[in-house]
């Protein structure tokens, strides 16, 4: 007999390769009479699509609103679908989440809803020394590299990185939980963090002293750019830790994306963030 659950593996690794984010649902208990058993597991697609078995009408629409939710906030939930008539709170005695059922089975279903989200671009701005250790640092650890670049100068980026022939970012597609990192050092500087503190990234950093920086942002700022968006660039870039050599200065970049990365995670409904401005976690 053909088992739709086993169909959900191969997708879950096509979906990840093409760095979509879902959800996957698990079945860990069931009690009484319910058509999904325990161990059942269902891909839950963007739009809402369940892929797999996971029961009749009664518990999907549950699925569909947790893993909207997970979605969203990057974090996994356990909730149980029970008949009606014996929900009466938002949580079960076990603090588990309650979701209500009006199948007449009369059975309850705990599933597991756990967020699959592709790790966050890092765009790094440049073909310099610092850009390409950043670069490289950056792969190691997970991110997805972007290398926008003066077009003679990408191929001394890895063949895996997405590249980009100048820095029109918005060709990229950066959202808020995204990083960019502006290492030209002397090739288009402006051009780049205009481009840079253009997008929504939570984290935009120029390689450059202050002065440098300093003299950049007031003249991207005749150019027009909101100060809100102007403020938030991380200038020098990266933890002071003292570093000189091309891959000590990506370590300490590296480290502050990472510190900013975490501390986002943690703090990311504390405040609201309006898309006009981005909050910055390290500006």
């Amino acid at each position: 007999m053909h088992r739709p659950d086993l169909d959900v593996i191969p997708l879950i690794a096509r979906l990840k390769q093409a760095g979509e984010s879902f959800c996957v649902a698990t079945v860990v208990r069931t009690e009484h009479a319910t058509s999904a058993k325990a161990g059942a597991k269902a891909v839950v697609l963007k739009d809402g699509a369940i892929k797999g078995f996971m029961g009749g009408a009664c518990v999907q629409r549950s699925i569909r609103e947790t893993a909207a939710a997970v979605l969203e906030e990057g974090k996994p939930r356990l909730i149980r679908v029970k008949p009606k008539d014996e929900v009466v709170s938002a949580v079960d005695v076990d603090g588990t989440e309650l979701h209500k059922s009006s199948c007449p089975s009369g059975g309850t279903v705990d599933i597991f809803v756990e967020p699959m989200r592709p790790a966050p671009h890092l765009v790094v701005c440049g073909a310099s020394p610092v850009a390409i250790a950043v670069a490289d640092l950056g792969r190691r650890l997970g991110y997805r590299i972007v290398a926008a670049a003066l077009v003679d100068d990408l191929a001394a980026f890895a063949e895996e990185d997405q590249k980009l022939a100048g820095f029109n970012l918005a060709e990229t597609g950066v959202e808020a939980d995204d990083y960019v990192v502006v290492a030209t050092q002397g090739r288009r500087d402006r051009e780049a963090l205009v481009a840079a503190l253009s997008t929504p990234a939570r984290y935009v950093a120029f390689v450059g002293s202050r002065r440098k920086a300093e003299v950049l942002k007031a003249q991207i700022a005749e150019q027009g750019l909101v100060s809100d968006r102007i403020a938030r660039l991380k200038a020098p870039a990266g933890l002071d830790i003292h570093g000189i050599e091309p891959e000590e200065i990506a370590l300490s970049i590296l480290a502050e994306i990472v510190a900013c990365r975490r501390a986002a995670v943690k703090h990311e409904h504390a405040t609201d963030v309006t898309e006009d401005a981005p909050r910055s976690c390290c500006g």
